[in-house]
């Protein structure tokens, strides 16, 4: 396909649920596109920066099942980070975010935003600036690491003297980011609080464990931030895997997110192509 209208991509926030952001990767390889500028936020950082740097999706997946794949090798990689920082336990709670980076994907990703091959923008919360912070040039690793830098999990990063957490507090899904000209292809993997199947309408749901509400708070108000910014612009296409439910922290279960966003493939495909072919 020749693409005559450039392409700008918004991969958003959401744990585990945004490795669906991969399929969406996929299908742009698929129709021959490359996007001119990426913003990524959370998760959305990790997978853009690596896409940016010239990884296709395919590598991208073939890296992250190779990962996630087996309980065994993962743990391996958690209990080497132990070995780089003292920690009371083997947990997910904590954990230096640059660490858990450098561990997992850091041969994966240019160390420089000036190594990229596409221009990317990446998202952080400024916690005690009460704003985002915004990083296009300069040290990559650290701005990812800022970006998905969720409390509870994760301990915040220090940049320039600033206290930085995970993006998807202020702008969980980019897209404002990027160019207006262009044709903006976003993706929301936000989700939100699964409820549990219950047998008849009488029935009263459980209540949620203290992290299941914590996580599914922060879902709640991600969802509301993204439908503010809808209200004023919205991408011209804007995608919403169908994987809620699968939670926040199910890495291990990459095979199946990967498999259900998979049943989107053509769609996306399409949805692009159509929209591209009425921009002519």
């Amino acid at each position: 396909m020749q693409q005559t209208v450039p392409v700008s991509l918004a991969l958003g926030g959401g744990g585990a649920r945004g490795l669906a952001h991969i399929v969406v990767l996929e299908a742009l390889d698929d129709l021959a596109i490359k996007p001119v500028e990426i913003a990524g936020t959370s998760i959305g950082a990790i997978l853009g920066a690596g896409y940016a740097g010239g990884l296709s999706g395919k590598e991208i997946r073939d890296a992250v099942l190779a990962l996630f794949s087996k309980r065994s090798k993962t743990a391996q990689l958690f209990w080497q980070m132990r070995g780089k920082r003292v920690l009371p336990r083997l947990s997910f709670t904590d954990f230096d975010p640059s660490v858990v980076l450098e561990t997992f994907v850091g041969d994966l990703i240019p160390a420089k935003f000036e190594d990229l091959q596409i221009p990317m923008t990446v998202v952080a919360t400024d916690f005690y600036g009460w704003s985002e912070r915004v990083f296009q040039s300069g040290d990559l690793h650290q701005a990812v690491a800022a970006s998905f830098a969720i409390p509870v999990l994760f301990s915040p990063v220090r940049v320039d003297g600033r206290i930085l957490v995970d993006g998807g507090f202020v702008n969980p899904l980019p897209f404002d980011h990027l160019c207006a000209d262009n044709m903006c292809v976003a993706v929301d993997v936000t989700g939100g609080p699964k409820a549990p199947a219950m047998e008849n309408d009488r029935q009263q749901a459980p209540m949620p464990a203290m992290r299941e509400m914590i996580f599914g708070v922060t879902q709640l108000l991600m969802q509301s931030i993204a439908a503010e910014k809808l209200k004023s612009r919205r991408p011209d296409i804007l995608f919403r895997p169908q994987i809620e439910e699968f939670g926040v922290l199910e890495f291990m279960k990459a095979k199946d997110i990967l498999q259900a966003a998979d049943r989107d493939r053509d769609i996306i495909k399409r949805s692009i192509s159509d929209k591209l072919e009425n921009m002519r």
